[in-house]
């Protein structure tokens, strides 16, 4: 008698990793509380990408709250967001890569408050993206605030006696305002709650995802979802919630549905030629490749640096500098700031790559080459540079030895060579120079015809020529020594 043949019918979607190795703890297991409707959102949204075969393709957006792990359990792009910020994010990422399929996942506390605006604005340009918004009346992940969805009178850690509307208005009922807008194509409200609700909002969930898939238009979906922990009630009970007293205020319902005309063809977006980057932006100076790079040793090649050091030293100056050089050498470049309050006195640093390939991030988490200006910023920045990595330190302002016997050290009296050209604050100029002396990456011509592009006092263009010359000398003998 032959074996019986078995077939699977229940199992994990294959939209979500084996297992979440990105997670603490039991990796086989999701993180949140007994009864929440993450989970089982989560498992209807992997399912129909998986459904749709769309997964390969698709950018779910975290942001904060308790979806901000999602990057834990979808296998697809993932992309963290500042609070109540993923539908600017999700612009961002369906314009730049519109063969995508965007998923802004996001909950009630950050979408209907700090986030209202971001998805207002994205709906009314009707962003071709996917929102699901779960809605649970609270602030969740910390500690059962009230939210702009808690009901009238409900008790909340921060409304202890009740949702008092004289005090704190009405709950906003998100699905009825963005029906209003004549851009979304699919707006609807559904519930965790129950088979047959749970149910109808798979079908929804499938139905946004499948308006992506087709390139038709901006989808909103509002999930009624269970909270048993920020409740106070037990997992049944919660479900009763939804039904009893959420239903009433949130009625269930497909507010709109214009799905039913043909989507947009994907059809990419010319590339424009690098010689008419300067003319799209309308910059002045020389074109996009105008200068010749150089041979330089594959060790220093595509760049990832970090410049830091006090602000008021010309970091972000410096960080500018080097990559107007690779741009005007027809590399491609970013460059990122870091703007904190510390303008004056503090540590400040800012992001630069370089590179002969598309750049993904312009965030430089672990620099193959760091610029370190004075001591503060050396110990704070040092420990991130990849092993084999080049450390160009002004030694004029570090006194301390690096720590570190796994990097190269090219060090650099900078303040020292711009005082005496007579003004220390050029020392940002010298360090452009020296690195470039050094590894080659940047020729000295270009970086002269660079100055007059970022140095907005033309009365100090010529010092800072002579302190790009001066460090320029001092980076070739050491690479010579």
């Amino acid at each position: 008698m032959s074996a019986p043949v078995y077939e699977v019918f229940l199992q994990k979607p294959k939209g979500f990793y084996d297992t979440y190795e990105r997670k603490s703890g039991d990796k086989t297991l999701m993180h949140y509380c007994p009864g929440c409707g993450h989970g089982e959102l989560h498992k209807m949204i992997a399912e129909s990408l998986e459904e749709l075969g769309v997964r390969d393709r698709t950018i779910f957006l975290s942001p904060v709250g308790c979806s901000v792990f999602g990057y834990y359990y979808f296998d697809t792009g993932n992309i963290q967001c500042a609070h109540g910020r993923a539908p600017a994010v999700g612009t961002g990422a369906q314009r730049s890569r519109p063969h995508s399929i965007v998923i802004s996942y996001q909950g009630d506390g950050d979408l209907a408050a700090i986030g209202l605006n971001e998805i207002l604005q994205a709906a009314n340009r009707g962003e071709k993206m996917a929102v699901f918004f779960v809605n649970n009346a609270i602030y969740g992940m910390t500690g059962g605030q009230m939210a702009p969805t808690t009901l009238p009178g409900m008790a909340t850690t921060t409304s202890p006696l009740g949702r008092d509307v004289k005090l704190a208005g009405a709950p906003i009922r998100m699905c009825e305002m963005i029906s209003t807008l004549e851009a979304p194509v699919y707006v609807a409200r559904c519930a965790l709650a129950g088979a047959k609700e749970i149910n109808r909002t798979r079908k929804i969930v499938r139905k946004a995802l499948e308006t992506q898939a087709e390139r038709k238009g901006f989808t909103f979906v509002e999930v009624l979802s269970t909270c048993p922990t920020g409740w106070g009630i037990n997992p049944p009970d919660s479900q009763k919630f939804i039904l009893e007293k959420m239903v009433p205020y949130f009625p269930l319902n497909i507010f709109v549905d214009k799905t039913d005309h043909e989507g947009e063809p994907y059809v990419p977006h010319p590339e424009p030629a690098p010689s008419k980057i300067h003319e799209i932006l309308r910059l002045t100076g020389h074109e996009v490749g105008s200068f010749a790079p150089g041979a330089v040793d594959p060790r220093y090649m595509n760049p990832r640096m970090k410049i830091a050091g006090f602000g008021g030293q010309g970091v972000l100056l410096l960080g500018l500098g080097l990559a107007q050089c690779g741009m005007m050498e027809g590399r491609q470049v970013s460059w990122l700031p870091s703007y904190g309050p510390e303008m004056r006195g503090g540590t400040a640093h800012c992001h630069v790559n370089i590179s002969e390939d598309e750049i993904g991030s312009p965030l430089v988490s672990r620099p193959t080459v760091l610029l370190s200006l004075n001591q503060p910023s050396m110990e704070k920045f040092e420990g991130q540079l990849v092993p084999g990595g080049l450390q160009v330190r002004n030694v004029s302002m570090i006194p301390a030895a690096s720590k570190r016997t796994d990097i190269e050290n090219l060090d650099i009296r900078a303040s020292e060579i711009a005082d005496k050209l007579g003004n220390p604050r050029a020392a940002n100029m010298v360090m452009l120079g020296a690195y470039a002396g050094y590894t080659g990456m940047l020729q000295l011509e270009t970086c002269l015809a660079a100055l007059p592009e970022i140095v907005k006092k033309k009365t100090l263009v010529e010092l800072n020529r002579k302190a790009v010359e001066a460090g320029y000398e001092e980076g070739k003998k050491a690479r010579k020594a």
